[in-house]
């Protein structure tokens, strides 16, 4: 008995422990008929959301992160939120770092790349200055700035846009910098990808949970390389109410290939061969 409660007590003490999820800023899509002349752009970096509050770093769900000492030991006082990052395409590694407890030297890998400067006042240029003063006087290889350039016309932002894909990054993220520190889902910060699209053949239509109760989740695929994968998003109320039969063709499409050959964020997009 006496064994069995140690273990249980170990177990807990291996859990990791969670905050509440910080109150941060969220991007919205990107199309065309938004004028963004004159906003900064920047690349998305495919890493882990991390927010530093002055005191721990936070993962966006709330997870308290295990950073050795050394890691965090000039992080300023006040807040930063960034992106836990290494280089592209290797978010299943900067994953296994940031979430372990026991990562250790491994963190070694990692910089803190810094987006902004939440609780500041002024624009984003004046919050991210801030930073960069206390960064003069307390320097430390892990918090980088990321680095923001003015777009001039949409051509710009798109030949960048282009040139980051290229070479296995995730896309581009453009902001208004006149606009104060807010929170939330914002109209001012968007993201911007390229993606591929191809078919696959409906499997099995899953179950939904939640607001899907009683109707379609998500859909089991077989594409024609023999891979299958489940597609959960892209569906309109209609669609999950009466969903694509099984046998049938579908085309979705998705951000690239994890280092094991699996679609990233696949999206249901329509029928083949529907226009």
């Amino acid at each position: 008995m006496k064994k069995r409660i140690f273990f249980i007590l170990i177990s807990l003490i291996s859990l990791p422990a969670y905050a509440a999820k910080p109150d941060i800023f969220l991007l919205k899509n990107y199309h065309q008929d938004i004028p963004v002349t004159g906003w900064l752009m920047s690349e998305k970096l495919d890493g882990v959301r991390g927010y530093w509050d002055g005191n721990k770093l936070i993962s966006r769900g709330g997870k308290i992160l295990s950073p050795p000492a050394w890691f965090t030991q000039n992080y300023p006082p006040f807040p930063i939120d960034g992106e836990l990052w290494t280089q592209r395409a290797d978010f299943e590694n900067i994953s296994s770092i940031v979430n372990s407890q026991h990562a250790g030297e491994r963190w070694k890998h990692i910089t803190h790349q810094i987006f902004d400067v939440p609780n500041q006042t002024g624009d984003l240029h004046k919050r991210l200055q801030v930073l960069q003063n206390y960064l003069h006087k307390n320097p430390t290889p892990y918090i980088q700035v990321i680095q923001q350039t003015t777009v001039k016309n949409k051509k710009q932002l798109q030949t960048f846009l282009h040139s980051v894909t290229a070479n296995q990054g995730e896309g581009v993220v453009v902001r208004d910098p006149t606009q104060p520190y807010q929170t939330g889902r914002l109209s001012s910060a968007l993201k911007l990808k390229e993606y591929a699209d191809t078919e696959c053949t409906v499997l099995k239509a899953l179950p939904g949970k939640g607001k899907y109760q009683g109707k379609m989740g998500s859909l089991l695929c077989l594409t024609s390389q023999g891979k299958q994968l489940t597609i959960g998003s892209g569906f309109s109320n209609k669609d999950r109410t009466d969903p694509p039969g099984i046998g049938s063709e579908i085309t979705f499409k998705y951000y690239g290939l994890t280092k094991k050959g699996r679609y990233r964020f696949p999206v249901y997009l329509r029928p083949f061969n529907k226009p």
